[in-house]
């Protein structure tokens, strides 16, 4: 029996996958990545070996999510069309790489996944693999097995007794880690319909957030983010920190049609307090220290990091020579923002660092100007004379 370790989510689609597989003469070993989803891991392990695996790992990947993918998009400013702060797309190269090092570990031929050819993950799974060891053979059940519906698998599982919950009806599509929330599907396919309040669970309803406003301090050390009011956190606990107050004043919610890498467009909905914050205490920050030149070319950068994170191409010498040269940019990037939190709102109220490039006795109209204005004639006269005729 040739071996195929599978990334396994514990639902009917990776469920029915082991199933399918051992069927056709795969020995299974199931990977179980904790990216911070707060499920029942072990219910999940045991559902798994009932199902037919022969072997699990399960695998606590949160602080290097975070250290290692996170934060490295957060340095870079990326968001995907500039709404999508890319939770899911940074877990998928994550756990691609777990699956080849545990294919290496167990001697298997073979890696498997439970994405659809309709959506984005199966590009970035399948891309992360063939860069890492283009040897190993990928499998896709979903795109090639005899289920046309979910119903299908749902009878499926069924006959042949898979311990998966059947009975739950969600339209819904969800896909949840440590940073954020994804939720599609249902009505959420007419971008006319307002999102029920019912698809949110990481973040109240702006209408419920308290009524009274909320500051707090994110300070940045080289660009990555090192205390919350003056203490210092763990990545993973400044992750979760944030999440629950920016959640609980209605911050990080995302209504998006975005073009997906396949060509079709489609209507996600997000939910991603910490993020949200970061990113614009990250940018409020830069804007603060960096010079005008590198702050343009650095928004040029972060497009075209953000397509590269949602492309699937993590591990591809562009990304990591952007890796450098954001890097590069984030020397000086030392110091404190400050937020206000409101129903929904998030607002810069304060900004300091010791590397700051605003200078008030150059901004102020006060008497301590030091600025000479009899420059600026100079100055606007050399600055239109290539447009002059």
């Amino acid at each position: 029996m040739k071996k195929v370790v599978l990334a396994y989510s514990g639902g009917l689609d990776t469920s029915c996958a082991i199933k399918w597989l051992t069927d056709r003469d795969y020995k299974v070993i199931a990977f179980i990545a904790d990216i911070g989803q707060n499920e029942d891991f072990q219910m999940i392990k045991q559902r798994a070996l009932k199902t037919g695996a022969s072997k699990i790992y399960v695998l606590n990947l949160q602080k290097e999510f975070v250290q290692d993918y996170v934060f490295p998009a957060l340095k870079a400013g990326a968001i995907y069309e500039n709404k999508y702060l890319l939770a899911t797309a940074l877990s998928r190269p994550l756990i691609a790489k777990h699956l080849v090092e545990i294919a290496q570990k167990e001697n298997a031929t073979a890696v498997a996944h439970g994405c659809t050819g309709k959506g984005n993950d199966q590009v970035r799974f399948e891309t992360t693999v063939s860069i890492l060891n283009p040897k190993l053979e990928q499998i896709a059940p979903l795109r090639i097995w005899e289920f046309k519906t979910r119903e299908q698998e749902i009878e499926y599982a069924l006959r042949q007794k898979i311990p998966v919950d059947v009975t739950k009806k969600s339209p819904y599509s969800i896909d949840k880690n440590l940073y954020g929330r994804s939720i599609e599907c249902g009505v959420l396919e007419d971008p006319w319909t307002e999102p029920p309040e019912e698809i949110y669970q990481m973040t109240k309803s702006p209408q419920a957030a308290p009524q009274k406003p909320e500051q707090i301090e994110i300070s940045f050390v080289k660009g990555l983010p090192a205390k919350l009011n003056g203490k210092s956190l763990t990545p993973v606990a400044m992750i979760q920190t944030l999440n629950a107050i920016g959640g609980r004043h209605g911050i990080g919610r995302v209504d998006a049609v975005e073009n997906r890498l396949v060509g079709i467009k489609s209507r996600e909905i997000y939910e991603n307090p910490a993020g949200t914050m970061l990113h614009l205490a990250h940018q409020e920050l830069e804007y603060l220290v960096l010079d005008r030149e590198t702050l343009h070319f650095k928004h040029v950068l972060a497009y075209k990091y953000a397509e590269i994170v949602y492309y699937g191409l993590w591990e591809t010498p562009m990304k990591k020579q952007l890796d450098a040269l954001i890097s590069q940019t984030q020397e000086e990037l030392t110091g404190t923002i400050r937020l206000k939190l409101y129903k929904g709102n998030c607002t810069v109220t304060g900004r300091k660092s010791p590397f700051s490039r605003y200078k008030i006795e150059l901004a102020t109209y006060g008497d301590k100007d030091v600025f000479n204005q009899q420059l600026a004639e100079g100055f606007n006269r050399l600055w239109s004379l290539p447009y002059q005729r």
